[in-house]
């Protein structure tokens, strides 16, 4: 604590005059060379002390300690709020503009608009008063000289000092630029240097929303500093006023004024008033007076990453700030990669897919196991077996596909050494992988939330359905049926029919097979069984059991019943302790991670730190990437029921895109506060700026990375299958182009969320751990 030597009481460090009487606490002597201390007003007649002399008590909370100015919007006084403590300006409007309501009305727009803008290069509005019928706005105070003043007293300032406040006006119009704000009459006069060598824009009583800037404002504004669009009367955007700051920064590295009035003689270049000068310096003054505004830079970003060494980024990290989504945007503005870069990407992505093709040759089950046949032609054969079984009438719907037996999966792990597994798998016969056919005489309409088709979805239950099971030579592995519901008469009853022509289609001698007692019951009503007994014929060791069952003479049952073959039917629900805990552990965990999103996004939102036009546009894409998906692989219908799929499929897509969105604004604010350089090129994209050079680079990039994974995974696959381990199926194989497509869509919205969770991850280890190679290994 500082003691006031006028009046003795306590004043904090940081501040340089009394809260009390306004005196000075320190000489002007200890103050900072761009500070010029404002001494108290006293009640002398050679000092103009306006309206109210210092020592003046206003609205029952104000103590005047002097006039620091008057312009054309009215005085500012210097006040202490006794209340909070704190020196504040005080801005008056002159008293016969105060009664005009058109001034008033402006005063109140000054108050709207500046309100909106809160950035430490900005000056802060904090209210509204009003004393004897005078309106007056109270401000941040800002201790310190404006630049136009420090350029008349020390000339041209040095060119460190200029490049670190040319900085500082970019930071702050970008932080208006951002809320849609114009400044439209920016000059030194409006640029306040403070006892700390911060910059703060001011005045923004001549500013105006850009949606709703009205044309008798355009005009608004001190000529010598005004763009030419501005003098002509013309439309006034945000590079209007990056025009008014290249004059700016014209005269901060010159020290002399570009123009003196609206007339715009030929300029001489900074180069030809001073030497030392960056050329980057003048290319980017160049830019910002183009005559044009389409050949200015396109924000004060943008003039800001231009500038020599500039890092925007770095910067505003530096002052503690946030940077925004356009400043991330902008950082590095024109960076491009290198070609030799660029070639060797592409050869490490070209090599790549060569390199996953072949390996990804070796573990798909599709290229392991011979088939003559396509899924169309495998269709075909089901359609005409079914027709030679007695069921010739034609089917108003089908359904086909490929899938695999996941207990005949586990069976081969724990029973089968690696080269006995191969070899099945080579005959043909394994169930690994299978094709299953189904028809029905109504439309077939599944109850899950995929809209799919499978094996028992819709559930066999309508007279006529027929579901087939063929291994990929076209042999027959389970047929079932369901017979009529009411039959007239019960002519052929119990007479079995020659099950030959099933064995004969599952490739089966049955001279080879004894009969047995059936023990396997089909779902459908049965009149006569039959049952079978041996081994598959390319595998003598693991036995083999038909089981048959026929209805008035038509088969309705044949499968063929391995080691592996559970009763899935007869099996109690099991779920252990544990399972259970780890079902509600997730569940939980999900509920945890959503309601926290969107608690955080809701804080976000309310602060306006999140970057929502960014996540609204991830929220679009991931809902028309899961819409699109499921309109691809969904078995569309003329019922009535696809109005319900349809419905519940925007839902889904409609859920997702709003999870993504809550997601990326609770989250995306923590990373670009303290990691805003991992965001550029993502910012950029959804930005829209798909064409963007540094976008580019990291799609290369991440394509060259994502092949390596694919690699790394069929590698793993490969070594997992030598050592006696049944490698992973995939239950969605693209065996066409629709389902690809569905495939590549579904993989873009998981992929595009392992992607972000993956970085958000990777920030908070590397917030904990605070070292970048740390965070990498872990």
């Amino acid at each position: 604590m500082l003691r006031c030597r006028s009046c003795s009481t306590e004043v904090p460090e940081e501040s340089r005059f009394c809260l009390a009487c306004g005196a000075p606490v320190l000489p002007l002597a200890c103050s900072e060379a761009a500070t010029v201390a404002l001494q108290p007003s006293t009640s002398s007649g050679s000092v103009d002390e306006g309206r109210f002399p210092a020592g003046t008590m206003l609205a029952g909370r104000y103590r005047v300690l002097g006039l620091i100015g008057r312009g054309g919007m009215g005085e500012v006084y210097r006040a202490n709020d006794v209340k909070l403590g704190q020196l504040v300006a005080l801005k008056f409007l002159p008293e016969a503009a105060a009664r005009q309501p058109a001034m008033l009305a402006r005063l109140h727009a000054e108050v709207r608009i500046a309100r909106q803008v809160s950035h430490p290069n900005v000056c802060r509005v904090y209210d509204i008063g009003e004393l004897d019928g005078l309106p007056f706005l109270t401000m941040e105070y800002v201790d310190g000289e404006d630049l136009g003043s420090l350029l008349r007293r020390i000339g041209r300032l040095p060119g460190d000092k200029a490049m670190e406040i040319a900085r500082r006006l970019c930071a702050g119009l970008a932080a208006a630029h951002d809320k849609g704000v114009l400044h439209r009459d920016l000059k030194p006069a409006n640029i306040m240097i403070d006892g700390r060598g911060q910059v703060i824009i001011t005045d923004f009583g001549l500013a105006a929303l850009a949606a709703t800037a009205h044309e008798g404002d355009i005009r608004s504004g001190t000529p010598a500093y005004m763009a030419p669009e501005q003098i002509a009367g013309r439309e006034v955007t945000a590079r209007s006023d990056l025009y008014s700051l290249g004059v700016v920064l014209y005269e901060m590295f010159t020290g002399k004024r570009a123009f003196e009035d609206s007339r715009r003689p030929p300029l001489a270049s900074v180069s030809s008033q001073v030497k030392d000068v960056d050329p980057a310096v003048e290319r980017v003054i160049a830019r910002c007076m183009q005559e044009d505004p389409r050949g200015r830079p396109a924000s004060a970003l943008a003039v800001a990453a231009a500038l020599p060494g500039g890092d925007p980024l770095a910067a505003a990290l530096a002052a503690g700030d946030t940077p925004s989504p356009e400043m991330v945007a902008a950082a590095g503005e024109g960076e491009r990669i290198s070609v030799r870069a660029c070639v060797l990407w592409m050869l490490a992505v070209v090599v790549g897919l060569v390199v996953a093709v072949f390996l990804g040759s070796k573990v798909n089950p599709l290229s392991s196991m011979p088939s003559e046949y396509s899924p169309e032609d495998l269709a075909q054969k089901a359609r005409d077996l079914a027709r030679s079984l007695g069921y010739a009438a034609r089917p108003t719907d089908r359904a086909w596909g490929l899938s695999h037996d996941s207990d005949y999966m586990r069976y081969a792990e724990s029973h089968l050494k690696p080269e006995e597994y191969r070899a099945q798998r080579a005959s043909g016969r394994s169930p690994y992988l299978y094709f299953w056919y189904r028809e029905s005489p109504r439309y077939l309409e599944p109850s899950n939330v995929d809209d799919e088709v499978y094996q028992s979805d819709p559930p066999m239950e309508v007279t006529g359905m027929i579901a087939l099971r063929l291994d990929l030579q076209g042999r027959l592995m389970r047929f079932v049926a369901v017979p009529p519901q009411v039959e007239e008469s019960a002519s052929g009853s119990g007479a079995p029919p020659d099950w030959k022509g099933l064995s004969a289609a599952a490739g089966l001698d049955m001279a080879r097979f004894s009969p047995a007692d059936p023990k396997w019951a089909p779902l459908a009503s049965f009149d006569a069984r039959a049952a079978w007994t041996g081994v598959y014929p390319h595998a003598p060791d693991v036995p083999l059991r038909i089981e048959a069952s026929s209805w008035h003479g038509k088969p309705i049952y044949f499968d063929l019943i391995g080691p592996w073959t559970r009763a899935g039917r007869m099996e109690p629900y099991q779920n252990t302790v544990g399972q259970r805990v780890a079902n509600w552990v997730y569940f939980g965990l999900i509920l945890s991670v959503l309601t926290a999103a969107a608690l955080l996004a809701w804080r976000n939102q309310k602060l306006g730190r999140g970057d929502a036009r960014s996540a609204t546009r991830l929220g679009a894409f991931i809902s028309l990437c899961v819409l699109l998906s499921w309109a691809l692989v969904a078995h569309h219908v003329p019922t009535i029921r696809a109005l319900i799929y349809l419905y519940w499929a925007v839902s889904i897509a409609l859920f997702w895109g709003v999870a993504y969105w809550a997601l990326y604004v609770a989250l995306e604010p923590y990373v670009r506060r303290r990691w805003p350089q991992c965001l550029v090129a993502w910012t950029r994209l959804l930005g829209g700026s798909f064409r963007d050079p540094l976008v580019g680079g990291h799609v290369l990039a991440g394509a060259a990375f994502g092949v390596t994974t694919v690699i790394i995974d069929s590698s793993r696959g490969l070594v997992l299958e030598r050592l006696g381990e049944v490698p992973p199926y995939f239950s969605r194989w693209p065996t066409d182009a629709r389902l690809t497509v569905s495939h590549v869509l579904n993989l873009f919205s998981v992929d595009t969320g392992l992607a972000l969770g993956s970085l958000f991850v990777f920030f908070l280890v590397r917030a904990v751990l605070r070292r970048q190679w740390l965070a990498v290994v872990a």
